[in-house]
């Protein structure tokens, strides 16, 4: 297990198959501690980081899912909601450079380099 910041280790990343696949794009790791930050310090889990191509099926996964490339991660922070976590991320000031999806128990970002959003909750 490498540790990849003050708070995250690669183990938190790696595909959840079991294959080994832990590649992650750093930016993302700096983008998550500035989450971290900016949520008082709460705890980010990470629910997905990345994803081999087989797991990303598997999932249902988009053919060209962020995860696959080690640039994306499902995270739930603790004691806020996804859709707080998500206004932030909106409004970090990175907005046009991530993509930003919105779920119901969790927030998905990356790390594309241009902006994409989404919204998969449910109905209400």
């Amino acid at each position: 297990m490498n540790q990849l910041s003050e708070h995250f280790s690669s183990q938190e990343f790696a595909c959840k198959c079991g294959c080994g696949s832990d590649g992650i794009d750093p930016s993302l790791i700096v983008l998550l501690e500035w989450l971290r930050e900016a949520m008082g310090g709460r705890a980010v889990r990470v629910n997905s980081g990345v994803r081999c191509a087989n797991h990303n099926s598997e999932v249902g996964g988009s053919t060209h899912s962020q995860h696959l490339f080690g640039r994306a991660a499902d995270v739930v922070v603790a004691e806020v909601s996804p859709d707080a976590v998500a206004d932030w991320l909106e409004g970090c000031g990175m907005s046009n450079q991530i993509g930003l999806g919105r779920y119901d128990t969790f927030t998905h970002v990356d790390v594309r380099g241009t902006r994409a959003r989404w919204d998969r909750r449910a109905a209400p």
